[in-house]
């Protein structure tokens, strides 16, 4: 919800679904976002631009269902097998930890990850979205995992040069 949140702060156009069953805490849970500058005609992912897999289940499972060039990204404190090389890898899982002390927040240091890299949608309306939509009282650690996320982002853009 924040990065369709983030995207429509951003005036694009954007659909979203989920799955989310008993699974959801490091499972294989599944939430698609469309997003698009033009008109969205299917609200479902067909083959992935991007995907962001928290566990090694979601990676089993929907890694590969991919474009060719598409962006595998992995936490690398849980997903150890990637059905290709090219997928980038980070401890969003160790990151949380250190930035806000709560295993629960990497999942939004994958969203900076995400956003850092791709720049799909502007940091001003991701941080704006985090404000507006975490539970009360978690703002600024759910904050300081997004500002994680997009340093790590910083950081593998510099490997790559």
């Amino acid at each position: 919800i924040l990065l369709a949140e983030a995207a429509i702060q951003d005036g694009k156009n954007v659909t979203q679904t989920q799955s989310y069953g008993p699974e959801a805490r490091g499972g294989a849970s599944r939430s698609e976002v469309v997003i698009s500058e033009r008109e969205i005609h299917y609200p479902k992912v067909i083959r992935a631009d991007i995907t962001l897999c928290m566990s090694q289940e979601a990676c089993d499972r929907y890694g590969g269902q991919m474009r060719g060039d598409g962006l595998l990204i992995l936490d690398a404190d849980h997903v150890t097998r990637a059905p290709t090389t090219r997928a980038v890898r980070v401890p969003m899982t160790t990151l949380a930890r250190e930035a806000t002390g709560r295993e629960i927040t990497a999942n939004v240091v994958g969203l900076g990850l995400l956003a850092g890299l791709t720049r799909i949608v502007s940091r001003k309306a991701l941080e704006a979205a985090v404000r507006d939509r975490v539970p009360r009282g978690t703002a600024d650690a759910n904050l300081k995992a997004l500002a994680a996320g997009y340093e790590a982002a910083e950081r593998v853009m510099e490997d790559r040069g």
